[in-house]
């Protein structure tokens, strides 16, 4: 935009500086339509410029959404990971108070069936 206004700026300028040399009309013309052609020049590229920001500014957004994306999955996978461990411990810790508990009714049945026999 800043560009732009140096452009029409300059434009006026040389139009003016047209007028008080009293150069030819056709001369004066010919000045104005080139800076008018250099200022839709400059708004050309001013427009690719926006275009190609936004083109950035879309990449990023759609990298940083696959960033997210690979962080959620592995955030899961973690989890899952996490909770077949601890069913695997719980089991195992079942499994061991199992076995304890039919080695202490073992032992507790040999000792009445020795009562019984005394």
């Amino acid at each position: 935009m800043k560009t732009k206004f140096i452009v029409l700026l300059a434009a006026s300028v040389l139009a003016l500086s047209a007028c008080k040399k009293s150069e030819s009309t056709d001369a004066a013309a010919t000045d104005a339509a080139a800076a008018a052609d250099q200022a839709a020049t400059e708004a050309g590229e001013a427009a690719a410029a926006a275009g190609d920001a936004a083109a950035a500014a879309a990449d990023a957004t759609a990298a940083a959404a696959t960033d997210a994306a690979a962080a959620t999955s592995d955030a899961a996978a973690a989890t899952a990971d996490a909770a077949q461990e601890a069913t695997a411990k719980t089991a195992d810790a079942v499994s061991d108070a199992a076995q304890a508990t039919a080695d202490k009714a073992a032992e507790v049945a040999d000792k009445a069936e020795e009562a019984a026999k005394k």
